[in-house]
C-alpha cells in the first residue's frame, strides 16, 4: 500500500456517489448508502447516474461532485473508479471504490464489505492509499492547447490498420529512443497492471516512484519497456502526421494529434486518495488478480 495515513479525527460531513450504468444490483446498495447517511447526519450529493437508479430528475455532473465533499463512494469497476479520479483532480477528495466490475485492480472492498467499510468511515478508522498522477500539456505549433490529468497512463497510437506511428521521446531533455510502433504507454505505477502490462511492460508496486515507457508492438524488436524517475519530465514527439494519430487518457478522453505536435508529461503536485479499512498486502491482490500460482 503506498503512502498509507490514518485518518484520526477527521469527520465526514458530505459525501458523493458515483455510479456505473445498467448494473441491477447497484439500487439495493444506493438504499443502504442513503439509510446509512441519514443515520449518520452526511449529507449526500449524487452523479446522474446514481440519480437514474434514484428516479430522480437530475444529478450533479462529475467535474462539480466533490465540490464541498469530504468522501467519494464509488459504485463499479476501474473504469468508474478513473472517470471520478479524473473529476476529483487537484482537490484530492478520498474514494472509497466498491468493486462491481471485473478484475477491479484499484477497487479496495466488494459490496458484501460495504456496511463494515461504512462504518470504519464513520468512526475515521481508515487509511488512505496515495497514487502518483501524470499531469500533460500537449503543444502545437509552439503553444499548450490542452491539458490532462491521468491516474493509469497516457497512451499516443496509431488507430490505421498495419500502420506504424513514428515518434520520439526524451527524459530531461535527453534523447531516449526513437519509435516505429504501434504507439507509446507512458504509465504510472498504477497503470503498471493496465495497458502498459499488456503491452509488455513491467508490473510495478503503487509506492515506486517511477513511470515507465512501454512502446506498442514496436518494429524494432530490441525496444523495450523503460523505468525513469518519478522527478523526470517526458516529451514525446509525433514526427509523422497520419490523420489516424490520436491521444489516449486513462482509455476515457481521446484527442487528435497532429504532425509535430508534443507532448509533455510529469509527475502532477496531487495524487488520487483510494481509502482502505483494511490493510491488504499489494502482493496479495495482485496474485489474486492475476491468478498467479494457479494451473
Amino acid at each position: 500500500m503506498a503512502l498509507a495515513r490514518t485518518q484520526g479525527g477527521r469527520l465526514i460531513r458530505k459525501i458523493a456517489i458515483v455510479s456505473k450504468p445498467g448494473r441491477e444490483d447497484i439500487p439495493e446498495l444506493l438504499r443502504y448508502i442513503l439509510e446509512w447517511a441519514a443515520g449518520h447526519s452526511i449529507d449526500v450529493t449524487i452523479d446522474t447516474p446514481t440519480a437514474n437508479y434514484l428516479h430522480r430528475t437530475s444529478g450533479e455532473g462529475r467535474d462539480s461532485l466533490a465540490e464541498g465533499c469530504d468522501l467519494i463512494i464509488v459504485l463499479g469497476g476501474d473504469g468508474t473508479l478513473l472517470s471520478a479520479a479524473r473529476a476529483v483532480g487537484p482537490r484530492q477528495t478520498p474514494l472509497l471504490a466498491v468493486n462491481l466490475g471485473g478484475l477491479g485492480f484499484m477497487m479496495t472492498i466488494g459490496p458484501d464489505e460495504l456496511p463494515a467499510a461504512l462504518d470504519s468511515v464513520a468512526r475515521s478508522a481508515f487509511k488512505l492509499d496515495s497514487r502518483m498522477v501524470l499531469e500533460a500539456g500537449l503543444e502545437r505549433h509552439g503553444k499548450v492547447v490542452d491539458r490532462f490529468f491521468a491516474l493509469n497512463d497516457i497512451v499516443v497510437a496509431n488507430g490505421a490498420v498495419a500502420r506504424l506511428l513514428h515518434l520520439e521521446a526524451y527524459a530531461n531533455g535527453e534523447f531516449v529512443c526513437g519509435y516505429r510502433s504501434d504507439g507509446l504507454v507512458v504509465s504510472t505505477p498504477t497503470g503498471s497492471t493496465a495497458y502498459s502490462l499488456s503491452a509488455g511492460g513491467p508490473v510495478m508496486a503503487p509506492d515506486v516512484a517511477a513511470l515507465t515507457l512501454t512502446p506498442i508492438c514496436p518494429h524494432t524488436l530490441s525496444n523495450r519497456a523503460v523505468v525513469l524517475p518519478a522527478t523526470a519530465e517526458v516529451e514525446v514527439r509525433i514526427l509523422d502526421g497520419a490523420e489516424e494519430n490520436f491521444l489516449s487518457i486513462d482509455g476515457q478522453v481521446g484527442r487528435h494529434l497532429e504532425e509535430q505536435d508534443r507532448l509533455r508529461l510529469w509527475r502532477a503536485s496531487h495524487t488520487v486518495d483510494i481509502v482502505h479499512t483494511e490493510d491488504v498486502p499489494f502482493f496479495d491482490v495482485l496474485r489474486s488478480k492475476m491468478r498467479w500460482g494457479e494451473r
